[in-house]
Parts: C-alpha cells; sequence; structure tokens
C-alpha cells in the first residue's frame, strides 16, 4: 500500500469541498482550472480508472495506490 502522506496535499487540491473524496466533477474543474479542456465524460473514466470500491469517488488511499504503481 502506498503511502498517503506522499498524496496528501496533491489531493487535497483536488478534493475541493473537503470530503475525503473526488468525484468527476471536481476532477473535471481543476482540470479546467489548469487549462485543459477535460469533458465530465473524461473526468469520469479518470475517476473510475482509479476507483477500486467502485463508489465513483477517489479516496485519498485509492488516489496514493493508483499514483504510487504509474509513477514513472
Amino acid at each position: 500500500m502506498a503511502d498517503t502522506a506522499d498524496y496528501a496535499a496533491t489531493f487535497a487540491l483536488v478534493d475541493t469541498d473537503g470530503d475525503g473524496l473526488i468525484c468527476a466533477q471536481e476532477l473535471a474543474s481543476l482540470m479546467r482550472n489548469l487549462g485543459d479542456q477535460t469533458t465530465d465524460e473524461q473526468a469520469t473514466e479518470v475517476v473510475r480508472a482509479m476507483d477500486s470500491d467502485g463508489d465513483e469517488r477517489i479516496s485519498l488511499e485509492e488516489f496514493a495506490s493508483y499514483m504510487s504503481r504509474n509513477q514513472n
């Protein structure tokens, strides 16, 4: 299991409502604020790729696990 502390600050930037979970809307909003043309459908697909428990949201643990697996 990845160390969540390594990813907590980045996770908090995306979790704009502070509920401890990232939804597709939060992800899409961040990407658009960064100048990316991410669609809601693309954000939903990203969430699905990271969501291991099927609740359609990303927890810090899921985020850290995904990020640690996909580092170059």
